[in-house]
């Protein structure tokens, strides 16, 4: 029951290698243990910041306070309402919004970045710590952090009521969502109000509300108030339904996976948990970080065409696509499309007419896509550029440098670009692309150590809280077992026909679609195939945090009444679960 973490330490011949034992990580059935043996697994660097790094904080951090020659050479924004708006367990903020409505009915938006770069100097330890880790992963109980937490959580974190230095973007909109200007630039701000996204959501919901009981909304800094600050809000929530209306117009993929948030007790055990709501807040503020992104991608590749760090999403992989829309047809579902606006056309014309489906067809097309990757301009063709879930032909991440590393490259590139200086010394596109190939390894690595986490956590409370009742429904049938989309909790899960309380089964096929059918111990008949809709149960596993999914028995027949015909009709229809 004890965790190790071995070595390689000669591979002669194949099937025959030798190793040694380097690290005794701890008890298999401890979650501390396990989650750090899935850190060392996908080399997540969660160690203690060493003194080389942390000796690049400024050495008052703790006291620290913008300085006033910092402050001369920006434009401040500490007079202007400024507010964020995060999770409401968020402690690295590193984006703020500010509006305000002009004389002549057009409006005044900016996104304002912590400035993270103004600390994270080039070319030191801190610099090459942030670059080794290019990511902070977020899993259920804890943040692996990419900066020092005296940076995320102080210095570049945007608290309200204290000055903090920002990078922003502003526009003039007008009421009709059309930007007639923008403008890029270092600034001091100073925030005065951290909302979450509930705080904004009850605004939304509520907009004619001037005022809320005492405690419902945080503490806001003088000289603005709640009826301000809705207001505003407000203000930017009609503009972002704009500006996404126009975006989706041109066509875009909108790619949402159920996630789940845990809710732990004093010990780090999970009590409960949900599936994140992505409300309207979440997508205000979605929509104000996508428009900084572009516009900052543009900015960048228009002044550095050959060192620009960009993301691109490359269209989805045609042989795959090509068998998703074969085996979909077998089950008389048509996907036709040419661009990425008919992709998303399809996917909502699914929903209206195979509303009971839609779900699993979205799975199987959403397969076919590619990650999105980040490169440098120069190491590739144009063309290769486009973004086509979002489709445009520009993209970049500036909005978040306290948790990327690439936006900290972004905000260099952007600084030298406002200044009109040439560019950062010693830079090249080879240096750049390997460290962009390096950020979509660690990426990948945060992400699937993000849900591993979250699967670790489901088993420890379904051990703790007994059988999980789910909706799935069958994606895909194999020799021996079932693989079952739980569509609320976004995973796939295999249910293996070993676990069922079955007399027999057999899987057979009908011009060419695989059917499964089981006989139920209780005498009960039951044929799946993809798309049938079933019950599922999630139970503990036989090792730790695993757990299993079963298909439970279908109840019982009820007694035939005289004549034997049965209550329900034909027993052989009422026991068999088919498309129609």
């Amino acid at each position: 029951n004890t965790l190790f973490m071995a070595r390689i330490d000669s591979w002669d011949s194949p099937g025959k290698a030798t190793g040694s034992l380097i690290k005794n990580i701890g008890n298999l059935d401890d979650i501390v243990c396990r989650t750090e043996a899935l850190l060392y697994d996908l080399n997540i660097d969660f160690e203690e910041f060493s003194d080389r790094v942390l000796a690049d904080l400024p050495a008052n951090h703790a006291e620290w306070t913008v300085p006033e020659e910092e402050i001369k050479c920006r434009r401040d924004f500490r007079q202007e309402c400024v507010f964020t708006i995060d999770p409401k367990t968020a402690r690295d903020l590193d984006d703020a919004l500010s509006v305000t409505e002009e004389a002549d009915g057009n409006y005044r938006v900016g996104v304002h970045i912590a400035d993270v770069s103004f600390f994270v100097r080039e070319g030191t330890e801190l610099d090459r710590s942030a670059g080794s880790r290019t990511t902070s992963t977020y899993l259920a109980q804890r943040v692996v952090p990419m900066l020092p937490r005296p940076l995320c959580e102080n210095l570049c974190s945007l608290n309200p009521g204290v000055d903090r230095l920002a990078y922003s973007v502003e526009w003039t909109i007008n009421p009709e969502g059309k930007i007639l200007s923008e403008w890029f630039g270092r600034t001091v701000i100073r925030s005065c109000v951290k909302l979450s996204y509930d705080h904004a959501q009850l605004m939304i919901d509520e907009p004619e509300k001037v005022s809320w009981d005492d405690g419902v909304i945080p503490e806001i800094q003088n000289p603005f108030t709640e009826a301000i600050i809705s207001e505003k809000v407000n203000i930017l929530q009609k503009l972002a339904v704009i500006l996404r209306s126009k975006r989706e117009s041109i066509g875009t993929i909108k790619i949402t996976q159920p996630k789940l948030a845990f809710e732990l007790n004093e010990d780090g055990m999970p009590y409960s948990f949900k599936v994140y709501e992505h409300k309207h807040s979440n997508k205000l503020i979605e929509e104000f970080m996508l428009l900084a992104n572009m516009a900052v991608a543009r900015r960048i590749y228009s002044v550095f065409p050959d060192m620009a760090v960009l993301r691109r999403h490359p269209p989805p992989r045609q042989q795959v696509l090509k068998q998703v829309i074969e085996f979909l047809k077998l089950y008389d579902i048509e996907v036709d499309y040419n661009n990425v606006g008919e992709f998303q056309a399809c996917l909502n014309k699914f929903k209206i007419e195979h509303p009971e489906k839609s779900k699993e067809i979205e799975y199987h097309l959403l397969r076919s896509m590619e990650l999105a990757r980040y490169f440098c301009t120069g190491v590739l063709d144009p063309s290769q550029y486009h973004h086509y879930a979002l489709n445009v032909p520009y993209y970049t991440h500036f909005t978040s440098p306290i948790r990327r590393y690439p936006d900290i490259l972004v905000h260099r590139l952007l600084d030298y670009a406002v200044r009109g200086e040439k560019g950062p010394p010693g830079w090249d596109k080879h240096t750049i692309q390997h460290l962009c190939n390096h950020s979509n390894d660690k990426r990948l690595a945060a992400k699937t150590a993000s849900e591993l986490s979250a699967l670790l956590f489901l088993g420890l409370f379904i051990a703790e809280c007994g059988t999980l009742e789910q909706k799935g429904s069958v994606v895909k049938v194999l020799d021996h077992a079932l693989d079952i989309l739980l569509s609320d909790l976004g995973i796939v899960r295999r249910v293996y026909t070993d676990k069922l309380d079955i007399k027999a089964f057999k899987t057979r096929r009908i011009q060419s679609i695989p059917y499964m059918d089981l006989e139920w111990s209780n005498g009960r008949k039951q044929t799946l195939t993809a798309f049938t809709s079933v019950p599922v149960h999630l139970i503990k596993g036989d090792k730790p945090f695993e757990f299993k999914a079963v298909i439970p028995p279908p109840p019982p027949l009820t007694a035939k009444p005289a004549g034997g015909a049965s209550a329900a009709g034909n027993d052989e229809d009422d026991d068999v679960i088919t498309l129609d």
